[in-house]
């Protein structure tokens, strides 16, 4: 027995469980690693997506896909990583910037985070590991935030917490209503109120597990919001209504996996990006994602 006591909510997840991946499409694979992997210091996943017309770059347990298209997409909003060794990481994107110097790749410093910018537009921020912030992860996808419009906020909130079961809580974010939604681990995503969008949709997606699957399946398909029967494992919808007037709110293609998908809890190699040729240790080849 113990006199101590617990915060137990902390550990509950809500129903989404696990941000799986972030889908943009690139239009040159070779910049497309000269900024995730070399730049970043991710890993490409050795098992799958290994030719030349994509790429699934690891990030702990999450991934990047990066399927090569005519035209690149771009995420309205900003992808949060957690990214150990901050000088080192600021090396590395130092030592791409040549390469990438006629793309829109670019970095900066903060107090909070290494603010990139990807060859086409994406804004990645690398935030060093902090366990107030991001519990165990050292590395891994943290967050999306999403610019969504003024007044939509609060019907993503309803949309996620009364469809998905998911916790989700209004607050405020760089002094804008924000919709928190859970999903996973210290893993979240965050619906901004923006005056406008920095860029327009088209047609990136997100993809997480669920341990209901069927639950919200049902109550996507009741609105018809449905618009992709994957297989036994995935469905797709992309328009996120407010339950409490019927009115779509924001566009998000949304991949959506149960636990039962073959790929979910799926082992993902990280490498350490400090070994190379001239600094090899044996033995240090791998990088955990938990501190």
């Amino acid at each position: 027995m113990t006199d101590r006591t617990f915060d137990r909510t902390s550990e509950d997840l809500g129903n989404i469980i696990d941000l799986g991946h972030v889908n943009v499409t690139v239009i040159d694979q070779r910049v497309a690693t000269a900024y995730y992997i070399s730049g970043l210091g991710l890993t490409r996943d050795p098992y799958l997506m290994t030719g030349t017309n994509n790429m699934w770059a690891n990030v702990g347990r999450s991934q990047f896909h990066l399927p090569t298209r005519p035209e690149a997409q771009v995420v309205q909003g900003v992808t949060g990583l957690v990214i150990p060794d901050r000088e080192a990481l600021l090396d590395r994107l130092e030592g791409v910037r040549k390469e990438l110097k006629d793309t829109k790749f670019d970095f900066k410093e903060t107090n909070d985070a290494v603010e990139t910018t990807c060859p086409w537009g994406n804004r990645i921020d690398c935030h060093a590991p902090d366990r107030n912030r991001f519990g165990r992860m050292a590395l891994g996808m943290a967050y999306v935030e999403f610019d969504v419009p003024l007044g939509a906020a609060a019907g993503i909130d309803r949309f996620y917490r009364e469809i998905f079961g998911a916790i989700s809580t209004m607050t405020e974010r760089k002094g804008s209503p924000c919709a928190e939604v859970h999903a996973g681990e210290k893993q979240f995503l965050y619906f901004r109120e923006t005056e406008s969008p920095r860029v327009p949709y088209d047609d990136n997606h997100i993809q997480f597990y669920i341990n209901d699957f069927s639950g919200p399946y049902k109550k996507l398909m009741d609105r018809g919001l449905i618009y992709q029967e994957s297989n036994q494992h995935q469905y797709r919808f992309k328009d996120i209504v407010d339950p409490e007037s019927g009115e779509m709110v924001y566009t998000l293609d949304h991949e959506v996996r149960s636990m039962g998908h073959p790929m979910y809890a799926r082992p993902l190699v990280n490498r350490n990006p400090a070994i190379n040729l001239r600094a090899y240790h044996p033995g240090r080849e791998n990088a955990s994602w938990t501190i």
